[in-house]
């Protein structure tokens, strides 16, 4: 079995393949896209990216954070409060991601 930390290591042979294993998924363009327009927090995250289960989206956010593609702040007050937001390196695919949208506009 081949773990995250095995694909990290190994050189992609085409750029496309690194970007796609990084943003890939079903989830994690609609919560990159989300997160364009600023912090969001978990339930709105869900319900804008679609509904996926409390765990799936939690395992996405992780892998998203573990790639230094997102931020997790977490507030100190009760309730608990935990925001997300892009680092600059998740802003730097912002054209990527708009990109993406006006073609699922236009040919969807």
């Amino acid at each position: 079995m081949v773990t995250k930390s095995d694909k990290k290591t190994k050189q992609s042979p085409c750029p496309v393949t690194k970007t796609m294993q990084v943003i890939g998924g079903k989830w994690k363009p609609m919560i990159l896209f989300n997160l364009l327009s600023g912090r969001k927090r978990f339930n709105e995250l869900q319900r804008l990216a679609g509904n996926p289960s409390a765990r799936v989206l939690t395992l996405q956010l992780r892998e998203l954070e573990d790639d230094k593609i997102i931020k997790r702040d977490v507030f100190d007050q009760i309730p608990p409060r935990v925001e997300y937001s892009l680092t600059t390196k998740g802003k730097s695919l912002s054209s990527v991601l708009e990109m993406m949208a006006k073609w699922g506009q236009a040919h969807g």
